[in-house]
């Protein structure tokens, strides 16, 4: 046994310090294409004085470090490409305060949003924001998630008030008070926040929350081209519908659920919405969206307020991908999700229509099209370069549009492995400035190494120290 493994053992509890090869093997990937690498242990911490500790022994043996919440990223994240200590943050599971009056809740990193919400339901509040897969609230700060609901609530950036994070010599810091607002100091909240565990280890999170609406319908609208349902939800966003999901799904997905499911729903261009607050707003709402919607060429319109019956609607917009992926048996996910500005949306996603025919690859657009988010699920092998270089040319591409209309390579997938060689071309200088807070907070390079903002590497790993 090595001397840090030695003792990262005895700072720890029995049973805290794992090097299993099954342990090792479930934390050597995410749900992403990207090739799998086993950590040298993972770290299974309870309190805020554990990460500390594995932080020092870090530090004295100069071992990476990964943060790991439950492996649902999508840009490998989590891939310790150096090896090291994976910190799982999955004990870490308590909700420690829930401060009703104040609209804020306190929790560590291990907490996942369905988990929260199911506490806050007997306050009449919720955590809003809605990423798809049932993820840990830390790793969502640490990607800055978002989702379906962004359009209304905004992603995790704004939605975390403070942070308690453990830096890369052990120290701890608070990175912003309670108050609904501040103007005293550097923003490090919002730093931290899609920091991607690069700048320390989270151990504590306070979040807003809000109020669940009193009233909820959800509607499904079918269009016979991807410009107008993009044209319709454009113009949702520009009326002030007060609308709290708008979701394009694509024919291809439609078909692909279709085929696995036996339903028969019409293989369009569909979106699904989302309305809520008080009835009679609600109601005015759905009136008013669905004349944006005929305005635009709706063929069909359905909306339906039961519980059950919305979840029936948005099942197709839920499974959309793993349902898409079924047909491709064998192959990885490989999903982009580029954003740009609402204006640039139509002329954005006709360009992704043409790169997809045009490079040839499996592929099919799905998206947040209220903020102006988009995905491509593209089905590859990742054994077969040809393949594999059609999907990162088509991927490249489809960056390079978005960049040049003044929009990011990611809207809240993150950057992780995948979306790092795009970083130059979206920030310029600016990804200057990031390498060095990188280099101030992690001299050695050891906060989950290869990843975000580190120079491009061969060999896989940082190179920050040598930058």
């Amino acid at each position: 046994m090595s001397d840090w493994l030695r003792e990262l053992e005895n700072a720890l509890r029995p049973g805290q310090v794992s090097v299993s090869p099954s342990i090792l093997d479930l934390h050597s990937h995410d749900e992403s294409y990207h090739t799998p690498h086993r950590p040298d242990a993972v770290v299974f911490p309870e309190s805020t004085d554990d990460v500390v500790a594995v932080m020092r022994v870090s530090q004295r043996y100069q071992i990476p470090v990964v943060p790991f919440g439950v492996g649902s990223s999508l840009e490998g994240h989590v891939v310790p490409v150096r090896g090291g200590i994976t910190v799982d943050t999955s004990r870490m599971n308590r909700i420690l305060a829930i401060s009703p009056d104040d609209f804020l809740v306190q929790v560590e990193p291990g907490v996942t949003r369905k988990q929260l919400n199911a506490a806050l339901r007997s306050y009449g509040l919720m955590f809003p924001v809605d990423p798809g897969a049932d993820a840990s609230l830390g790793g969502m700060a640490a990607t800055n998630a978002s989702g379906t609901t962004t359009v209304r609530y905004g992603a995790m950036r704004d939605n975390v008030r403070a942070i308690t994070v453990v830096l890369a010599d052990g120290r701890v810091i608070r990175t912003g008070s309670l108050a609904a607002k501040s103007s005293s100091g550097y923003n490090l909240t919002g730093l931290f926040v899609g920091s991607e565990g690069t700048l320390g280890v989270f151990t504590e999170l306070w979040l807003k929350l809000v109020g669940i609406p009193e009233r909820t319908l959800a509607a499904r609208a079918v269009f016979s081209t991807v410009a107008q349902a993009v044209q319709t939800a454009v113009g949702l966003v520009g009326s002030g519908v007060p609308v709290t999901r708008v979701e394009l799904v694509a024919p291809a997905y439609i078909a692909a659920f279709n085929q696995v499911n036996g339903t028969a729903y019409a293989v369009k261009p569909t979106l699904f919405l989302e309305f809520g607050g008080a009835p009679q707003a609600v109601r005015e709402a759905v009136e008013l969206a669905q004349s944006i919607a005929s305005d635009e060429g709706c063929q069909e319109w359905l909306a339906v307020g039961d519980e059950a019956e919305r979840n029936q609607l948005w099942e197709i917009r839920h499974e959309a991908a793993h349902t898409f992926m079924r047909l491709y048996p064998g192959r990885k996910h490989m999903a982009t999700d580029v954003c740009v500005p609402l204006s640039k949306l139509p002329e954005a996603i006709a360009d992704a229509e043409a790169l997809l025919t045009e490079h040839g690859v499996h592929g099919a657009i799905i998206g947040h099209v209220g903020d102006g988010n988009f995905h491509v699920s593209l089905a590859v092998q990742p054994d077969d370069p040809a393949e594999l270089a059609r999907a990162n040319a088509f991927n490249a591409a489809l960056v390079a549009r978005a960049v040049a209309v003044g929009g990011t390579c990611t809207g809240e997938h993150g950057v992780g492995l995948g979306k790092r060689k795009y970083q130059a071309l979206e920030h310029g200088p600016a990804l200057d400035v990031m390498q060095a807070v990188k280099r101030a907070l992690d001299p050695d390079g050891r906060m989950n190494p290869g990843k975000l903002i580190d120079p491009l590497d061969a060999s896989g790993g940082s190179s920050l120290q040598r930058a």
